[in-house]
């Protein structure tokens, strides 16, 4: 016998609701923008920078088929008679989460992007959903870096002590992670969840001690939000409570970051999906 209409519908709706819980992250949502940036400092085009960026480039993707991180050193070509090198450094770190093949085509991705955004710059940075890129030639592999790179934070609500303890709870339980020191880790409680992530050079004790700080810090600046995100340099941490929507829209902004001594242009992405 036929079911009626109104049950096929209601079937139909369930098994939508199963497949949307079901279906693996696609990479719509990895090679989503988060931040990037670009140092002041300018090559010349077709120099032997150039060229050994484009070998760092290279490398960098192609190493994300088989790992979710790796770092690149490659010196450049001194030009004629010239008794200084340069250095190009570089690295990549996907998200946790993600397969070879997805981190492969984020990183992918991410080159792509970093070329336009960052042409002709000595050093950039390029943060996706899913996956980081960052270039320069001043050594920074193995380096801490606690600096703020980008901040988020969501509406405030009045009595969400639950939702605060809960929050605090994930925090808590990504801070101390389940004892193994591994630099990606998810947590939740009811509704709400959790990740945080080290880019693959620090040490077990910087990672901790970098994933303390943006916990920290997201605490105090993010007060009683219903979600937070907060990137330092080399790890970050962001909470939310189900798939809500950050700020709605497709508006980019510029600004400045000043550190080590050099000034990048960064370019921030507003979120126009589900927090993660």
């Amino acid at each position: 016998m036929a079911l009626p209409t109104k049950e096929l519908s209601s079937l139909f709706l369930l098994f939508l609701v199963l497949f949307m819980f079901f279906i693996t992250p696609s990479i719509s949502a990895a090679d989503t923008l988060v931040f990037g940036g670009c140092s002041q400092l300018k090559f010349t085009s077709g120099s032997p920078y150039e060229y050994t960026l484009d070998s760092i480039f290279t490398s960098l993707v192609n190493s994300a088929m088989f790992a979710t991180y790796n770092n690149f050193t490659m010196p450049v070509a001194a030009l004629g008679g010239s008794t200084t090198q340069d250095t190009v450094y570089g690295l990549f770190q996907c998200r946790g989460d993600l397969n070879n093949g997805a981190c492969n085509r984020c990183v992918e991705k991410a080159v792509s992007q970093i070329g336009t955004l960052c042409f002709d710059s000595t050093g950039g940075v390029l943060q996706l959903e899913g996956c980081l890129v960052k270039y320069d030639n001043v050594s920074f592999i193995g380096e801490e870096d606690k600096s703020v790179v980008e901040k988020k934070c969501g509406p405030s609500l009045s009595a969400y002590s639950e939702g605060l303890s809960r929050r605090d709870a994930v925090l808590s339980y990504l801070e101390a992670g389940d004892g193994t020191n591994k630099p990606y880790r998810v947590g939740g409680s009811g509704k709400l969840q959790g990740v945080a992530q080290c880019v693959g050079d620090l040490d077990p004790r910087e990672c901790q001690d970098c994933l303390s700080d943006a916990i920290g810090r997201l605490k105090t600046e993010c007060g009683a939000a219903k979600w937070g995100d907060m990137y330092l340099g080399k790890c970050y941490v962001r909470y939310s409570e189900g798939r809500d929507l950050s700020d709605a829209g497709k508006s980019k902004r510029f600004r400045h970051l000043f550190h080590g001594g050099f000034s990048f242009l960064f370019l921030v992405g507003v979120y126009t999906m589900g927090r993660f």
